[in-house]
């Protein structure tokens, strides 16, 4: 695999707990506004509730398409793999990143979520949010 130039803003992770999970969409309305607006773009979002009982709801979406997923799985795999282990290492975060994204999953592994929904009390809800900011990025091109 060969490391193109890659042209992606600042990405930030944001962990949002809600001890009363009956917020009627208002995490959707405010996303929504600065998706709509450029500001930023989704990379990855779950959302967790688990109820009184202890039964827990899960929802995911992306921004992304297919292409741009395994794009941006190689991209960030090879930076953290350059990181760890230099140009071998960032061939290998690469596949690893291409292949992790093709499944929709973009470092967010099946025991981050279990771990989250283990830490969570009943009748609470999780938001989790991968996302790229945009402005930035327009700020750094002189747009």
């Amino acid at each position: 695999m060969k490391i193109k130039e890659a042209n992606y803003g600042p990405i930030q992770l944001l962990v949002i707990l809600f001890e009363n999970p009956d917020f009627h969409n208002r995490i959707n309305l405010e996303l929504n506004s600065v998706l709509d607006k450029g500001i930023i773009r989704l990379i990855d979002l779950f959302f967790l509730w688990k109820d009184t009982d202890g039964n827990v709801v899960f929802m995911a979406a992306t921004d992304l398409d297919e292409k741009e997923r395994i794009n941006f799985g190689a991209f960030i795999g090879g930076l953290m793999g350059f990181g760890a282990g230099g140009k071998e290492g960032a061939a290998a975060g690469m596949k690893a990143g291409s292949m992790a994204a093709a499944q929709e999953n973009y470092g967010i592994t099946d025991n981050d979520v279990l771990e989250i929904t283990e830490a969570i009390p009943e009748n609470t809800a999780a938001v989790v949010f991968i996302i790229e900011h945009l402005w930035a990025k327009k700020s750094q091109s002189g747009n």
